[in-house]
């Protein structure tokens, strides 16, 4: 079983290092850029999964700081003239900034105390934002020119060539989630499941629930804005719209469907739903109703996720032999 899932995980590499040349010999080009839109959303639906499934909060504010992410880009670039790099870090910079000053608020409740905390904060600067038009563009949201992200002589590389957009966003994203496979399995990762398990317990052992609720808060406020940064790089704009909670919304749909506490089951989530979306919109205006009903019998026949149940399958399967055959040393003891 361990060799099928190392195989598995080579096949998916295999398959995302040379999908900018894979894709367009099977289907339309456009594949490609739903995949870097996959990576992109998946990002932001492993930031909420780092609540919901590791720290027991479920948040409806990350496209709060997806959103700062995404204008961070925007200012930086048309207001401060800055590169493609920096301009990155300023939004990431800013959404992580915001996280903070929410977070030391949010993470001081629980259930849906934290939740409705979080939707607040959302819809707040989202009326801002669309009220400031002069500054945010409104529901119009803001466009810009992208610089190029280096020259080496003759040589420059731009986002506005599809593959190098594409392995731009599978660098950053894959950076990302070593990062969380490194968290998760640290003393830190431990601390945020014992908070989620039992928080009186954990402080009972030392452990500070408010400080690691703030800090995994943060985190994923961190993951979102990456999320956020990379998809105004990605689309040249930034609007209010993603900013309203219901981007949360979809992120927390995503992360249950793929399962949550699991690494890759918010992006797996994701992209079972957009490839859906994309596959429907083009025959079936409703296509929403056959997705929403997708979603209502996962949660309600596999409420472990698309991850989460075949991790559960794999765990039976290992499990049966033990049970199905018993020690015939201690059959014949009994008799």
């Amino acid at each position: 079983m361990r060799h099928l899932t190392i195989i598995g995980i080579a096949i998916t590499i295999l398959f995302l290092l040379t999908a900018p040349w894979l894709l367009p010999r099977f289907l339309p080009d456009f594949w490609v850029s739903i995949m870097a839109e996959i990576m992109i959303w998946g990002l932001l639906a492993s930031s909420a999964n780092l609540l919901l499934g590791y720290t027991g909060l479920l948040s409806f504010g990350q496209s709060l700081y997806f959103g700062f992410g995404a204008y961070g880009v925007a200012f930086a670039i048309t207001k401060l003239g800055l590169g493609i790099i920096p301009a990155f870090f300023v939004g990431v910079a800013l959404a992580t900034l915001i996280a903070a000053i929410a977070g030391f608020f949010a993470v001081r409740l629980t259930w849906h105390y934290f939740a409705i905390i979080t939707i607040v904060f959302s819809l707040i600067f989202y009326l801002v934002a669309v009220g400031w038009k002069s500054l945010t563009g409104g529901d119009d949201g803001l466009s810009f020119t992208l610089p190029p992200v280096a020259r080496f002589g003759d040589i420059e590389l731009t986002l506005l060539d599809p593959t190098f957009q594409y392995f731009f966003i599978l660098t950053i994203v894959s950076l990302c989630y070593l990062l969380q496979y490194m968290l998760l399995r640290s003393p830190l990762g431990v601390a945020f499941t014992a908070v989620r398990d039992n928080d009186k317990r954990a402080g009972l052992i030392g452990l500070n629930p408010y400080w690691i609720r703030l800090t995994s808060f943060v985190i994923a406020g961190f993951l979102a804005g990456v999320s956020g940064a990379l998809f105004a790089l990605f689309s040249r704009y930034a609007s209010a719209q993603y900013m309203f909670w219901t981007v949360s919304g979809d992120a927390v749909i995503w992360t249950i469907v793929g399962g949550a506490g699991t690494l890759f089951g918010p992006i797996v989530g994701a992209a079972l739903l957009i490839i859906i979306r994309e596959e429907l919109s083009m025959y079936w205006e409703h296509y929403l109703m056959l997705v929403g009903l997708i979603v209502i019998l996962m949660v309600t026949f596999a409420p472990k996720g698309v991850v989460g149940s075949v991790k559960a399958w794999r765990a039976d399967k290992r499990n049966a032999p033990a049970t199905s055959n018993p020690d015939p040393t201690h059959e014949g003891a009994s008799q």
